[in-house]
């Protein structure tokens, strides 16, 4: 939940409400990244001392000694801390976020470039297709070497001679 300007005023001192002040809108979006960064670290620092001062602050007064008021102006004052860092961080998420879309844009237009420079590849031919009426079917099977005759007189000549070997031996 959102918290008043006066509120805010009443609750913080003037250099915690300058902390503060930078992480509402009109200020925000002119910061720069490293000012967002800086004004980050201290605040959270501010907010985690406000934790602690508060939780100190109850821990006294549940064991009974101590305070023994509410306190409830510190746990209000780590509220609106907790806030500002909430708001920066969405801030630097979103700025991360339109980098990286920029970067992505970057690298499509990149990629359709070399696309488009590159040209149309060469594809090869479609082979047989339909509808061409009738077409000479090529066949698949391998080419013989020689006639049958010479094969069948070839190996009956080996035949022949590997017998005359035989005998011989």
């Amino acid at each position: 939940m959102s918290t008043r300007i006066k509120d805010e005023a009443r609750i913080l001192d003037t250099s915690e409400r300058e902390l503060v002040e930078a992480t509402h809108h009109p200020a925000l979006q002119a910061a720069s990244q490293s000012d967002l960064r800086d004004t980050l670290g201290r605040l959270r620092e501010r907010r985690d001392r406000a934790q602690a001062l508060a939780s100190r602050a109850r821990r006294n007064a549940r064991r009974g000694g101590g305070f023994d008021h509410d306190n409830s102006g510190m746990r209000q004052k780590a509220g609106l801390l907790a806030e500002a860092v909430r708001r920066l961080n969405k801030e630097l998420a979103r700025r991360k976020a339109a980098e990286r879309r920029a970067g992505l844009q970057d690298n499509a237009a990149r990629a359709l470039e070399l696309k488009r420079a590159a040209g149309r590849p060469e594809r090869p031919g479609a082979g047989r297709t339909r509808n061409r009426g009738m077409q000479p079917v090529e066949s698949d099977k391998t080419r013989k070497i020689g006639s049958s005759m010479e094969a069948g007189r070839v190996s009956q000549f080996v035949r022949d001679a590997q017998a005359k070997r035989d005998a011989r031996g």
